[in-house]
Order: structure tokens, then sequence, then C-alpha cells
């Protein structure tokens, strides 16, 4: 891998996945130009609008503020002054006339009624009783309507009378606007809404920035100080001295528990809050918020489309910046965090900076350039690990190339000891067969490639590791990486398959001599030795290169065995440990104890003799006997029936007029 001076992929050198680090950040940088301009105008849809102002209700009233000291007092046309006034509704305006009276007299400096008074009464009297109480210190509420039809769009503003007005009462809009879910949320843009001429009244400073403005909410319904309307009419008899003194009061409906008052829509609205409280809010306090928002600055600002892309750009390229590198743990950790921290960062904006910074679009294409870039990555990865399986398949057992590609961290220096059974295969007259070939290297290679192949098969068929080879030598071992408790008895097994497939080939080298008219080939040969025992296994070598291997007097043995099995005129010979795992599956017959560089007793080598009988082992057993004790008769009953039970081992018995005793 090509690195710079502190260990930096070089530009454009391939990463583990083969990619070209130019071609992949390249790729990156599309998808986070993508992810911007996608979220961005997203974020201009009206669907996409009303899911930020979901985002906006929670926000503002996680940790709302608190209410202004001075926040108006609300005189609620509620039930229980319904059954103390036992007027039907509407009440006579004397009546309202009365409670003006009496909210001056007991100090108030500002009052709004936020009852509309557009047509005359029936009685004249009752209009100039209310108007008789009238003054400029007096709010009435007034209403702007747009109607849609087919043919245009037309906005009809209706007033209080005029003889109401004369007096220096102002007129207030009280209209309010709702979202497309029914939810208030927008401070009206009215210039002469009923708070802003309450504020006028009251000569509280009113706002001058203009602009889109949310409204925040201080609480549930009833938040705000509530008398009931019989209440204020007699504050003396009813309420603490000083309730009204200085206050600003809002005179309107607030029901509690009809909906509807005489078929007519209760003046009662859903706010931000509504959504925690499942309660909605009566005009009178909607208004009273209104006032609080505007006169005390409390009012949140949302930002601009502008801001607002440029926030969806700057989260985007947050995301290629976290995401540049390959995706792990430590990136799905750093973007939860960035989560956390852009719900955190918009909330405290809301509460403190009173501006309101909607975090779905942001998080939006935030999420998407990481989800995008981690799908690359795992697919890289799928890609890297079938790139592993193809390599390593060709030196592997399946299983074992399978708990590489799960888990690359094995491949690394060290070791452990485990109990294995090895296996060595060599060809017998190698030397004859390369100086036969010596003037035709490539049908030599042909030839070993064509012998190598059917042994490796059978191996990693069987569940065995190949160690390595060795020119025309095979090292195996089973039970390594992973776990195969009859060891032994595959090991075996495929020692005599190698046996047969070793057969099989010299039986096609043959037909193919004799169909091409070539003389016929000298036949193949291989000697086996199979050894079990505790041996250090991993990866050994260099940090730079190392094979997957085993280390131990157990390999020893089982290199030894293969080379003394010529000697035993066999193909395959086994040692003890082997030949107790596998007796009871596989007849197997002990040919001699021979002595190994580097230990210091015997040790017994076994052949295997699949098709046996139990006399025939008999047989052997008393003339191995015999042999030990040196009391063996070469040419007496005893070794002419053991030739005659295991004629396999016929130049074994043989052999023993030059291999006097144990060796």
């Amino acid at each position: 891998m090509v690195r710079g001076r502190k260990g930096e992929r070089a530009a454009g050198a391939p990463d583990l996945a083969g990619i070209d680090v130019r071609k992949r950040l390249f790729g990156l940088g599309v998808v986070t130009l993508f992810a911007a301009l996608l979220f961005g105008s997203v974020a201009q849809t009206s669907p996409w609008h009303l899911l930020e102002m979901r985002v906006f209700d929670y926000l503002s009233t996680l940790a709302p503020p608190q209410r202004p000291t001075d926040s108006p007092v609300i005189v609620a046309i509620d039930e229980p002054s319904m059954m103390e006034i036992g007027a039907q509704w509407p009440w006579p305006r004397s009546l309202h006339g009365e409670l003006l009276t009496a909210l001056r007299a007991a100090g108030a400096r500002a009052i709004a009624l936020d009852v509309i008074f557009a047509e005359p009464a029936a009685d004249p009297a009752e209009d100039a009783n209310l108007a008789a109480a009238l003054g400029p210190d007096v709010v009435l509420a007034g209403d702007e309507t747009l109607i849609r039809t087919p043919h245009a769009d037309q906005f009809v503003r209706t007033e209080p009378l005029a003889v109401l007005t004369e007096t220096g009462a102002r007129t207030g809009i009280a209209s309010v606007s709702l979202d497309a879910d029914g939810v208030l949320r927008h401070v009206p843009a009215y210039p002469d809404s009923l708070a802003r001429q309450l504020m006028a009244v009251a000569r509280q400073t009113s706002e001058t920035t203009a602009g889109e403005k949310l409204i925040q909410t201080f609480g549930p319904a009833r938040t705000y100080e509530t008398v009931s309307y019989y209440q204020a009419l007699h504050p003396e008899q009813f309420l603490p001295e000083g309730t009204f003194r200085g206050r600003t009061v809002i005179i309107g409906l607030s029901l509690q528990n009809a909906p509807t008052l005489d078929a007519a829509a209760a003046d009662a609205f859903p706010t931000s809050d509504t959504l925690r409280s499942g309660r909605l809010v009566s005009g009178a306090e909607v208004q009273a918020t209104l006032f609080d928002n505007l006169s005390a600055g409390l009012f949140i600002t949302p930002v601009g489309p502008l801001p607002g892309f440029l926030g969806i750009l700057a989260a985007s390229v947050l995301a290629a910046f976290v995401t540049r590198g390959d995706t792990g743990w430590a990136t799905g950790a750093t973007a939860l965090m960035v989560i956390a921290g852009a719900v955190v960062g918009s909330s405290l904006l809301v509460r403190y900076g009173r501006i309101f910074v909607p975090p779905l679009a942001p998080l939006g294409s935030f999420l998407l350039v990481c989800g995008v870039k981690a799908s690359l990555d795992f697919a890289a990865e799928r890609r890297r690990r079938r790139q592993i399986t193809s390599a390593f398949s060709q030196y592997l057992a399946p299983a074992v190339v399978a708990k590489l590609a799960a888990n690359p961290s094995l491949l690394k220096l060290g070791g452990e000891r485990r109990v294995l059974t090895i296996l060595f295969c060599d060809v017998r007259g190698f030397t004859t067969i390369s100086e036969t070939l010596k003037d035709d290297p490539e049908q030599l290679t042909t030839l070993i490639n064509r012998l190598l192949t059917p042994l490796s098969d059978i191996v990693l068929e069987s569940g065995g590791t190949i160690d390595k080879y060795i020119g025309d030598c095979i090292m195996a071992f089973w039970n390594a990486p992973l776990d195969v408790p009859d060891h032994a008895v595959r090991a075996v097994q495929a020692a005599l398959a190698m046996l047969e497939a070793v057969e099989a080939l010299n039986a096609r080298l043959l037909a193919e001599a004799m169909q091409a008219g070539r003389p016929s080939p000298p036949p193949l040969r291989i000697g086996i030795g199979i050894n079990t025992g505790a041996c250090i296994v991993g990866n050994m070598g260099s940090t730079r290169r190392f094979d997957y291997s085993v280390l131990g007097d157990s390999v020893n043995l089982a290199s030894r065995l293969e080379g003394e099995s010529k000697n035993y005129g066999v193909p395959l010979l086994i040692g003890e440990a082997t030949a107790a795992l596998v007796a009871k599956v596989i007849a197997v017959a002990e040919l001699d104890r021979i002595k190994v560089k580097g230990r210091t007793g015997l040790s017994a080598v076994y052949a295997v003799l699949p098709e046996a009988t139990p006399q025939a082992l008999r047989t052997h057993a008393a003339f191995l006997r015999d042999k030990y004790d040196g009391t063996l008769d070469l040419y007496g009953s005893k070794t002419k029936d053991a030739i005659e039970g295991l004629p396999d081992l016929r130049y074994y018995y043989a052999s023993h007029g030059t291999r006097r005793g144990a060796r």
C-alpha cells in the first residue's frame, strides 16, 4: 500500500477494498451535494414544513420561559359566570359596561374586550350604556376573514359599531391564522391586532421587527391568572384587594366543558402545548400570550430559506467529514452524538436565542450521507471478504476461510496449543520422474498438478487444512482452527482416499498414453505418514508475511513416519496415538518400534489395514510377539500364516531377514 510520510494513504492509491481513494472521495462529494440539494428542496414543501412545526411544538414547550410578572389578567366568560348571571348569551351590553366600570375602578390600566359588537343591539339603550363605559383605555375586538371563491379571494373586515369607537376606544383585530394541521403557532401579522393595540393602550413598547414570528407558549390552558366574569363585576366581594391594580385585563370566552355555545364555535384553539396537554386554549388566553410575546420580545423567529439551506449543506459536509474513512462503530457513535447535539442545540436556540433552526432537514441530509457511505462500505467489505475467500480457499479448508472472512483479526501472529492429527504425503520416485521429463518441464508441472489437485481436494473435503506444499509433498492437519472431534479418523480416511485417487490417476495416465501411442508412463506412488499429538498451531512468520502452520514433536514424528513407510513396504504408516483413536473404526496393526531423533524412548508405528479380518490381526499379533521376543522363525508357520492373512504386508514380512529386533 502506498503511503505518505505520516502513514496517510497516497492520493490515487487503492484502499483495502481495491477502490481508488480519489474516486472514493469524489463519490462522497457527489453524495454530499446530492443530499444537500435533496433536503434543501424537500424542506420547502408544505408536508415537511408541518413536520418541522411539530418539532417546534416539542422544543418550545420542553422548558418554556416564565411569563412576565405584569402579564394580563383573564376575565373569563365561563360556566360559573353563566350560572351566576343567569342570562342567555349574548349578555346585555350594559352588563359589559358595568364590568368595564368595575375594572377601571379597581385600577386596571388597559382593558381588551375580546367580543365583537358589529351589529346594533335590539335595544339601542344597551349600545348607549356600553358606549358610556368605553374610553381610550379600552380595545374592542374586530375580525378579518379571507373568503376564497372560484373567482377571487376577498378579505372581509368586521369592526365594532361606530357609536362604540367614537368614544376613543380602539379596534384590535382578534383574528388568528392556523397552520395546515389546525394548530395556532404564528403571531398574526396584523399591525392593528388586538394584542398590539392593547400594548399601545397600556403604553408597552411594541416590537418593530418584521417577518414571520412563532408563538412562545407558557403552558397549557389556564396558565394565565384567570378570574370569572361574575367575580370581576364585584371584585371587592370576590377577589383579593389589588387584583387589577395597574394590570392589563383581557375579557373573553373561556369555557372548560362545552365545545360550542348555542351551536356557535367556542373561542378556543389548539396550540403547541396542546400536543402535550391535549387541551384547547381560550381566545382570551391566546391574546394574552400574544401580548407577552410582543411586549417582552419572547416570540421565536424561524430562520429563513437561505440560512436553512446553509445549515443543511453544513450537515452534509460534516457527515462527509465523519465518514471520510471506513465506517464502523466509532462512526455510528459519532453520528449519534451529532444527532443529539443537533436536537439539543436547536432546543437551546429556541429557549435562549429565540431562534428556531429546524433540525429535521439537516439531520436528514446528515443521515443520508452517512447511510449511503455505510452502504458503500458494507458492499466494499462484502467484496473484500469474497476476495479473501477466493484467495485463501486455494490453501485452506472452507471452514477456515469462512472463519477468517468473518473475523479478519485472526490474521495476526500468535498460536495456541492443541491436539492435532498431522499428515505428510510425498511422491515416491519423484527424482526418477523428474529425470525422465527433464526436457519437458511443462509436462512435469502438469503431471504434479494433476496429482496434487485431487489429493488436496480430499484433504479439504475431509475438513483438513493444507499447511504447505513442499515440492511434491503435501503437509496437512486436522482439528485447527476449527474443532474436529474425530480428526484422527478423518485424516486416516483421507489418506486411504488419496491412495485410491492415485490409482485412478495412474489408470487415466495409462489410457491417455495408449491412446496417444506413447510409452506407458511409470506409475505414480505416494507414501503417507500420520501422527496425532499436541502441537502449537497459529500464524507464524514475520510481521510482513506469515503462514497458518503447526510446530511440535508430533509434527516431526509424522514426517518421519512418511519417510519410514517405504522401508516397511506400506503406503501408509501411522503413529501410536493415531492408531489408538482409529482402531475402533479402521483396522490397524503394529509393525515396529522405532527410534526417533529427539525422543528418549521407542515409538510404535502402525499400518492401516481396512480389509483385515480379526483372525488375520490375531495371527499378526502372534508374529509380532515372537519378533519382539527374538524367537521369530522367518520360515515357520506363523510367518506363513501372517503372509496369507495380510498379503498387503508381504514385503514387511519378507524384509525381516535384514530387520532384526526393534529399530
